[in-house]
């Protein structure tokens, strides 16, 4: 005999586990991914993470309720005692109907049950801020709770750790009567927070089912909105994953302004390019020398006799793919206008409301126009003098392919203020004069309520001239509005109460 006597096991440690819903490997590892690829749902773990203890956990359970086929409920005594709140707060949502009526829209879809997680999970945690769920107090003691819980599992450790060595009977004795002390400190917390959670309001309580309510129609709506903005703005359906329709779904959700303005330029993009499949009335053209393209449609004759020839259409094809074919080169009567967009856009108090809706979807459907022809475009948008500039590349790399994120920051941007037209077409003038925006098109798209000095204009005159470009204006004529200062600055001057008419061509047209 070794003459050590057995220490009984009397300590009960805490489980690890503070999820309610069972998951498995792959539900751990869809949310990991949702989480990894969703800045928003980060931000929203990290902040719920100050609010309450285990708030992470809670968006899991959220996630697996809306994504599992057949959620199922740990037991009580499977979960740590400080993942109480979120079992309060399930339970309100685990049987009532509307859960029933989300999960016919997100089973099994990864970014409508993390898109339905993100919006529940930031009403839940508003409400925890306020202290509108719980008093400051009893949010200390859920802390509380998760310290002992700590506790209890470290000094159990220890206890046991003691027992493999030669430490004295006393020792160990003192080692396993501090794990029971701790034991019984954290049943006793559990106890008065269980019995606190108990009282909470009934409305408390049901924070996740009045979150929930009419989210089944918000999140179909967002997920359709946020498809026809990714493939209106060039988008290529879900390459970005689940993620990034998460983000853009939380923005439109979140956002009416957003909804409407989708709705406003999907009619003018529809609008825009069907008088450019209608124009084709082709541009006046005319053949101007022979080069050498990869262009199918401008083949010299000759060139297209060898295809009937077995080895030579090898040799043509070899010679079309490194663009080596005899094709015509047409000069247009006027060339201009194929260069960057550069859109001033008016953020002045006067453009607030229906004005704001207009000009931005007027400025986004020349954004699809310059995706469409590769062409680069920058916002500057603009209100009072001492008001900084917000300046945005839409597409700032090579293949001009839009960035979302950029396109939805100017959909929200509004500053506010009066309106002054000078610095923003300086800075116009500025950015022409870059190499990359050079023989550029500047739009201004304004209610015109603004004067400018004849100083000014006189050097913006001789600089358009210098610069060799035309200021295209688009004139927002829902309400109040002025084309005085417009004429003396513009080549050609629209309004967006004509641009159901031949009026659009003057834009969408010639600048495309």
């Amino acid at each position: 005999m070794s003459g050590r006597e057995p220490v009984p096991r009397t300590v009960l440690l805490p489980p690890r586990q503070h999820c309610w819903i069972e998951s498995d490997a792959y539900d751990r590892s869809a949310f990991a991914r949702l989480s990894e690829e969703t800045p928003s749902l980060r931000a929203l773990a990290a902040r719920g993470a100050e609010a309450v203890p285990h708030f992470d956990a809670l968006l899991e359970d959220l996630f697996c309720l809306c994504f599992k086929l057949d959620p199922c409920w740990r037991a009580d005594d499977a979960v740590g005692p400080s993942a109480a709140l979120n079992r309060t707060l399930l339970a309100a949502l685990r049987e009532h109907p509307l859960l029933a009526s989300l999960r016919e829209e997100t089973q099994l879809d990864e970014a409508k049950a993390g898109l339905a997680t993100v919006l529940m999970g930031e009403d839940v945690l508003l409400r925890l801020e306020r202290d509108e769920l719980l008093p400051r107090g009893d949010r200390v003691d859920l802390w509380d709770l998760a310290r002992r819980e700590e506790e209890l599992r470290r000094r159990a450790e220890e206890a046991e750790s003691l027992e493999g060595t030669g430490a004295a009977k006393a020792t160990r004795a003192e080692a396993r009567r501090q794990a029971e002390l701790a034991e019984a400190q954290l049943r006793r917390k559990a106890q008065q927070v269980s019995q606190r959670l108990g009282e909470m309001p009934a409305r408390a309580r049901e924070a996740l089912p009045q979150s929930a309510a009419g989210l089944r129609r918000e999140i179909a709506e967002a997920d359709a909105e946020a498809h026809g903005w990714s493939s209106g703005l060039g988008g290529e359906g879900d390459a970005g994953g689940a993620g990034r329709t998460i983000e853009l779904g939380r923005r439109l959700a979140r956002n009416p302004k957003l909804r409407k303005l989708g709705a406003l330029t999907g009619r003018m993009r529809t609008l825009a390019v069907a008088l450019r499949r209608k124009s084709l009335e082709r541009p006046s053209a005319e053949v101007h020398e022979v080069q050498l393209a990869g262009e199918l449609a401008r083949l010299l004759p000759p060139e297209l006799l060898a295809l009937r020839h077995p080895l030579l259409k090898r040799d043509f094809l070899r010679r079309l793919h490194e663009g080596r074919l005899l094709a015509y080169r047409l000069r247009g009567v006027d060339e201009h206008g194929r260069g960057p967009m550069i859109v001033c856009l008016d953020g002045s108090s006067s453009m607030a409301g229906e004005k704001e809706l207009w000009a931005k979807a007027v400025a986004l459907t020349l954004l699809e126009i310059a995706r469409r022809q590769r062409r680069l475009f920058r916002v500057i948008g603009f209100s009072s003098r001492d008001v900084p500039l917000f300046v945005l590349d839409l597409n700032p790399r090579e293949h001009h392919r839009v960035q979302e994120e950029r396109a939805l920051d100017l959909a929200e941007h509004f500053a506010g203020g009066g309106t002054d037209f000078e610095t923003p077409l300086d800075a116009a003038l500025a950015t022409l004069a870059e190499a990359r925006y050079h023989r550029g098109d500047v739009v201004l798209i304004t209610d015109g309520e603004c004067q400018v000095s004849p100083e000014w204009l006189e050097r913006f005159r001789s600089e358009k001239k210098r610069l060799d470009f035309a200021l295209f204006s688009v004139l927002i004529d829902v309400g109040p509005s002025t084309t005085d200062t417009l004429r003396e600055l513009s080549d050609r001057v629209t309004s967006v109460s004509r641009l159901t008419d031949d009026a659009a061509k003057d834009l969408f047209l010639r600048l495309g």
